[in-house]
């Protein structure tokens, strides 16, 4: 354990998210290699820090920048090493950064352990060690901080769209699930705070940047793709602690048999029981997510929407058919519909024309607009019998339009309640979508996507009451 991991009681990532200065080792200026696509990433994305390239058969620059045949010849302090050279020579790469006292290094070559290079992999790791240098990789893409504009991926940005700035972080132990779940997060709803690919994770794991980003006032979810956990118990620690304080959105592959095999051959993963991780999953409050279909659904409603006091949803909808699949989809989530008092069913028939029926879910009819939208939310969203909404708006209809994304969003700035939107269409709805997003609300495309996102979100509330009604019991017993 380094000096910062003991004063600050984890592995401090700081100076590979945040670095003043960066070292692209293996820079070059010719198209298609790996190092020129990080060089350019930085450069686009604008970062304001000071980019030194190396490269040991570099000219005097390199991308119009002063090239140096290494990281020892820079002479001034280096917070973050990228490294992407051949793996037979990531070895002395390192030790060189050991050397010229890097702060952190980020190793995005490939071939170590997970092609059985475990000798090569294990003298990286020595190296490491040997001078304290927090290493991300090998066989990684690295990371990405939005805020900070460091972006070490060597996807080219015209190829993959950069998050907007948000509070969720993404860690990844596949650089290609990562990659195109990032290039999907732009379109999702939400914004990013932090992108971690970590591959075969030979010195920082999975439990180390989970600790790192409990602690980090950034990060207001966790999403986390796994293949296979290095270190158990640790995990488990982290695990108890970490989720008492933000919800952690989880994908787990290798489920199957088949499955497993392929993760211990991707990444040299030790992907274990499934019934096993489950089980600790469901212990300590993790979202388990099926595919990555729902790791961003999830991922969206946690980063948007406050915490459910309890399973009781509204649905309020333009379209009857739809109300019917939702509340199906209630049920068969462990939700359930909620009821109108007999307050809100008065304040209602004042408000509805009288072909509609005055129960939830509560149809308003095709003929809905803006005002009628306005007024089923204001009369059911304050219900002490609702904790939840799901607003469905077919913006097929005559009467929506911008009027009733406005009244929603409306609604939306002042709501003390989860609510999402269920829209299904194409490029007008998409459209509005797109706007209600913007403004925080999670908009889905089917009720089913909607109502599994509600009861994950009741899942953990549920879990965060138990753990803090524990904690209360033990520090009152702890008294007596």
């Amino acid at each position: 354990m380094d000096h910062a991991e003991i004063e600050k009681g984890y592995v401090d990532l700081d100076p590979i998210f945040g670095p003043g200065s960066v070292a692209v080792i293996g820079a070059t200026d010719k198209p298609g290699k790996v190092g020129h696509a990080i060089m350019l990433n930085y450069i686009d994305v604008g970062f304001s820090g000071r980019i030194y390239p190396v490269n040991l058969n570099a000219g005097s620059t390199i991308m119009g920048y002063r090239a140096y045949r290494s990281v020892l010849d820079i002479g001034e302090d280096i917070d973050l090493a990228v490294i992407a050279v051949p793996a037979d020579s990531v070895p002395d790469v390192l030790d060189e950064c050991g050397r010229a006292h890097v702060r952190g290094v980020v190793v995005v070559s490939g071939g170590f352990a997970e092609v059985g290079a475990t000798e090569l992999q294990a003298s990286i790791v020595e190296v490491a060690k040997r001078y304290g240098m927090p290493m991300i990789g090998p066989n990684c893409l690295g990371v990405m901080d939005v805020r900070a504009r460091n972006d070490t991926l060597f996807l080219p940005t015209f190829k993959i769209d950069r998050p907007k700035v948000g509070g969720v972080s993404f860690v990844s132990q596949s650089g290609s699930v990562g990659s195109t779940t990032l290039d999907l997060i732009s379109g999702a709803g939400f914004g990013l705070s932090r992108f971690i690919s970590y591959g075969n994770a030979a010195t920082i794991d999975e439990t180390d940047i989970l600790r790192y980003l409990m602690h980090d006032v950034h990060t207001q979810v966790i999403v986390l793709y796994v293949e296979g956990v290095k270190r158990g118990r640790a995990f488990i620690d982290v695990a108890r602690e970490v989720t008492s304080m933000k919800p952690v959105v989880v994908l787990k592959a290798g489920t199957t048999q088949a499955g497993a095999a392929a993760a211990r051959s991707h990444t040299a993963a030790l992907a274990g029981s499934d019934e096993a991780y489950d089980a600790v999953f469901r212990q300590y409050g993790f979202v388990r997510a099926n595919d990555t279909d729902e790791l961003l659904d999830f991922a969206k409603i946690f980063d948007t929407q406050p915490l459910a006091t309890g399973s009781r949803v509204a649905v309020i909808t333009n379209g009857g058919g739809h109300g019917i699949l939702a509340t199906d989809a209630l049920y068969h989530n462990g939700l359930e519909l909620a009821r109108l008092s007999a307050k809100a069913r008065r304040r209602l028939r004042g408000a509805m024309p009288g072909t509609v029926n005055i129960a939830l879910p509560l149809d308003i009819g095709g003929d809905a607009d803006a005002q009628r939208f306005e007024d089923a939310l204001d009369a059911v969203g304050g219900e002490p019998t609702v904790d939840a909404l799901i607003v469905i708006v077919l913006f097929q209809t005559p009467g929506a339009d911008e009027k009733v994304v406005e009244s929603i969003m409306n609604f939306g700035a002042r709501r003390e309640k989860p609510m999402v939107v269920v829209s299904v269409g194409g490029s007008y709805t998409r459209s509005h979508a797109a706007v209600m997003e913007s403004s925080g609300i999670p908009v889905y495309r089917s009720a089913s996507a909607a109502a599994r996102s509600i009861a994950a979100l009741v899942r953990y509330a549920r879990y965060r009451e138990r753990v803090r009604a524990e904690a209360e019991a033990a520090a009152v017993a702890s008294k007596h």
